[in-house]
């Protein structure tokens, strides 16, 4: 899984490379992020997770005045900690986040800052640590999840820009393939973020 996530991030990255021709229509960005996970419950079992810093790459492409594309690769770490009849169980993991989505602007007229809403959806990857303390047999796992989102740029030069994005995730819990941490329930992660933009 965590070479599935490499492999992904580098294309990225080439995509970006193969569209440097495309003078002003092209931008790559770099942001340190946070991720804030709503508690669960189903089926008997409560999830809770902890808070957590990470950062985020991405390739975001003009199609127009108003219209944008975008993939991005993010990464955090995390701890999964579970409560049901079993008593409690916890599992640390890294999470390699993979999305694309649509971006619109928004048009308002501020100077020098440009805003957006965003749209898409993607795949969290769970990938246990085997940090002692886990529950044994602890597996990868990739969550489908639905991506939306609102952000700024405030534009420094005709190149670089400092962005503050928001990204909510709506997805099912990973059980990382133990029936016993399977609560067959929906959860929610809010990333508030903020980092750099280069635009060629």
């Amino acid at each position: 899984m965590r070479q599935t996530a490499i492999m992904l991030a580098s294309f990225v990255l080439l995509l970006a490379l193969s569209a440097a021709g495309q003078e002003g229509r092209s931008e790559i960005s770099v942001q340190g992020t946070v991720f804030f996970t709503r508690d669960t419950s189903g089926q008997g079992v409560s999830r809770t997770t902890t808070d957590t810093g990470g950062f985020q790459v991405g390739y975001r492409y003009k199609i127009n005045r108003w219209f944008a594309a975008e993939g991005n690769y993010g990464f955090d770490r995390n701890t999964q900690r579970y409560f049901g009849g079993f008593g409690e169980s916890r599992v640390q993991a890294n999470v390699h986040a993979v999305t694309g989505d649509l971006v619109v602007k928004l048009p308002l007229p501020i100077r020098r800052i440009s805003t957006y809403a965003l749209a898409g959806g993607g795949s969290l990857i769970f990938d246990p640590t085997g940090n002692s303390g886990s529950v044994p047999g602890a597996g990868s796992q990739g969550k489908g999840a639905f991506l939306y989102g609102a952000g700024a740029d405030y534009v420094l030069t005709r190149h670089f820009s400092i962005r503050a994005e928001y990204r909510g995730f709506v997805y099912k819990n990973p059980d990382f393939g133990l029936a016993a941490l399977h609560s067959d329930s929906w959860t929610h992660t809010a990333q508030p973020s903020a980092g750099v933009v280069f635009r060629f």
